[in-house]
C-alpha cells in the first residue's frame, strides 16, 4: 500500500474522488479496489496497479484471545510487528510500531536488541491499523479500532514526520476518526520530539518510558540516557504540561534486583511529586537476562508509592504467551542481524 501514489493518481481526478477513495479504504475497509464501483474500471485497474491494498501479513492470536500479534512484510521485504489488544471494556487498541528495529539498544528490550534499519513511510504505520480494523471486521460485529499507541518497534520521535502524519489520518474524519485522546506516544526521552509535540495543538497522550529513577541505573539499561537524562527530560515534560495542560504518563518497568527495590521506589517518588505526572507500572516481560518482579516485590513496591500520595497504576499484561507484550517486538531481519 502507497498512499504517496494513491494522492498522485487522484489529482487528475475531481477534488471529491479523494474523499470516497478515503472512505472506501477506512470506513469501508475494502482490501481491493475493484470493490470501488464507484470508480470507472479503468481507474479501478490503474489503482489496484500503483496503489494495491491488499496487506502481507501473518497472526498469531493468544490463548486467551485477548492478543493478536500481526507480523507484516513492507515492500522492501522487510518485517515489522504489531498487535491488537481487546480490553473486556470492548475497546480494540492497536499497538504500532514506527521503525524497523530500534537505534536505542535498551537493554531490556528485544527490539533494541534487533538493531535499526530504516524508519516507516507514514502509511507504513497507517497500514498496521488498517489491517487489524479488516480483522475485526471479518471476526466480530465490532468492527471498531478505538484507541492507537506508539508503544511497538522504534522511537517515534526519530521518525517524527511521518509519525505526525499517521496521527493526522488517524484522526482525521475522513480516516479512521480516532479521538486525538485515544492515541498515545511513547518515547524514550527524545526532548525536541516533547518539545514539537506540545506546538502541534494535538489532544494525544504524551508517555515517557522512565524505567530507572536516577540518571546512573537509567544509563546502564538505557543508554540513550547519555544524551537526554532525567533531569532533561523532566525540564522538558515541565514545558510540555505548562503548554498543553495535558497529563503526562511515565512508563515504570518493574524488573527484578534491577529497579525494584525499597531505594529505588523512594528515588521514583521523589521525582513523581507534580500534579499532572502520572506513572504507569509494567510488569516486565522476560526478552533475555532480565526477569520480571516477584508478585510479592511488586505490591511492597506498590504500597510505597501508594503510601506516599503518587498516582499511578499497574498495567494489565497483554499477549505475553505470543511474545507481544511491551518490550518483545523483534523480526529476524537478515539484512540487520
Amino acid at each position: 500500500m502507497n498512499l504517496n501514489n494513491l494522492e498522485k493518481i487522484l489529482e487528475k481526478e475531481p477534488k471529491y474522488r479523494q474523499k470516497q477513495a478515503n472512505s472506501a479504504i477506512f470506513v469501508n475497509l475494502i482490501d481491493d479496489w475493484q470493490s470501488a464501483t464507484f470508480f470507472d474500471l479503468q481507474l479501478r485497474q490503474e489503482l489496484n496497479k500503483e496503489c494495491p491494498l491488499s496487506i502481507e501479513a501473518e497472526t498469531i492470536v493468544s490463548k486467551t484471545e485477548d492478543s493478536i500479534k500481526t507480523r507484516i512484510t513492507l515492500k522492501d521485504g522487510l518485517k515489522i510487528e504489531s498487535v491488537l489488544m481487546r480490553h473486556q471494556d470492548g475497546r480494540n487498541t492497536v499497538c504500532v510500531s514506527c521503525q524497523v528495529g530500534c537505534a536505542l539498544g535498551c537493554q531490556f528490550c528485544a527490539t533494541g536488541q534487533m538493531g535499526f534499519k530504516r524508519n516507516l513511510d507514514y502509511f507504513e504505520i497507517i497500514e498496521q491499523v488498517l489491517f487489524f480494523a479488516r480483522y475485526l471486521k471479518k471476526q466480530t460485529d465490532n468492527n471498531r479500532i478505538s484507541n492507537v499507541v506508539f508503544m511497538g518497534m522504534g522511537e517515534p520521535f526519530l521518525n517524527y514526520d511521518n509519525v505526525l502524519k499517521a496521527i493526522r489520518i488517524l484522526n482525521d474524519k475522513e480516516g479512521f476518526n480516532i479521538g486525538a485522546r485515544n492515541i498515545s506516544i511513547s518515547t524514550a526521552g527524545i526532548t525536541e520530539g516533547i518539545e514539537k509535540l506540545s506546538r502541534e495543538g494535538l489532544q494525544a497522550n504524551l508517555a515517557v518510558s522512565l524505567h530507572a529513577p536516577n540518571d546512573k541505573l537509567r544509563t546502564q539499561i538505557m543508554p540513550i540516557n547519555k544524551k537526554y537524562n532525567i533531569e532533561q527530560i523532566l525540564k522538558a515534560v515541565d514545558e510540555y504540561i505548562k503548554i498543553t495542560k495535558r497529563k503526562v504518563m511515565f512508563e515504570y518497568l518493574l524488573i527484578k534486583d534491577v529497579n525494584d527495590s525499597d531505594q529505588c521506589a523512594e528515588e521514583l517518588i521523589k521525582l513523581m511529586q507534580k500534579p499532572l505526572y502520572f506513572l504507569n507500572l509494567i510488569l516486565y516481560n522476560s526478552t533475555g537476562d532480565f526477569k520480571p518482579s516477584s508478585t510479592k516485590r511488586v505490591e511492597e513496591f506498590k504500597n510505597l508509592l501508594k503510601n506516599a500520595g503518587v498516582n499511578f497504576s499497574q498495567r494489565y499484561r497483554f499477549g505475553d504467551d505470543i511474545n507481544a507484550a511491551c518490550g518483545q517486538f523483534i523480526v529476524k531481519n537478515k539484512e540487520i542481524l
